[in-house]
């Protein structure tokens, strides 16, 4: 399998992937959407990290570009690389230009692969969209990007976690 090549033995982060991806599968048909699409994006979406595919140091922009380089559809690429608000980062770091490059698509599937990964704590086990918030707002430090992008990108998140889960609810 590609992410497992690129990042099976990352420990924490083969298990998050794993936890979101068995995450993405399970809510693609209570949501109507791609089952296929969003598991391949949710197989994919922190492939960023691995060494092999650092470019910017920024790891939704590094997998997607990865992914372009080995002929994977452009789809796929845009829902890695705007996963989990990454726009609000890109724009701090001065990476929107870059970023631009691939669709921000903004459908209930994107929604789906956010909120997949933001399930799934580090160790793959499920956890509630604000608890996963707050211990990655912890482990990254009050000085990362992601905590200079709190104001905006938190209310973003919860918004997608409140919209999923109201469709979820039109499911059980």
């Amino acid at each position: 399998m590609f992410a497992e090549s690129l990042i099976g033995g990352m420990g924490n982060r083969w298990l998050h992937t794993t936890g979101v991806a068995e995450r993405a599968a399970g809510l693609a048909g209570p949501l109507g959407v791609d089952g296929d699409l969003l598991t391949a994006a949710a197989w994919l979406h922190d492939i960023g990290y691995a060494e092999a595919t650092i470019g910017t140091g920024f790891h939704p922009l590094d997998g997607a570009d990865h992914l372009t380089r080995n002929g994977w559809p452009v789809r796929v690429a845009g829902l890695v690389a705007y996963h989990s608000g990454a726009r609000f980062i890109a724009a701090a770091r001065g990476l929107s230009e870059l970023l631009a490059a691939y669709p921000d698509e903004r459908t209930v599937l994107a929604d789906a692969l956010t909120y997949a990964d933001q399930t799934v704590g580090p160790d793959g086990a499920r956890v509630d969209p604000a608890g996963r918030y707050a211990e990655m707002l912890l482990r990254h430090g009050p000085c990362s990007w992601n905590a200079r992008v709190d104001a905006d990108r938190g209310p973003y998140l919860r918004g997608i976690a409140h919209r999923i889960e109201y469709l979820l609810s039109f499911a059980a």
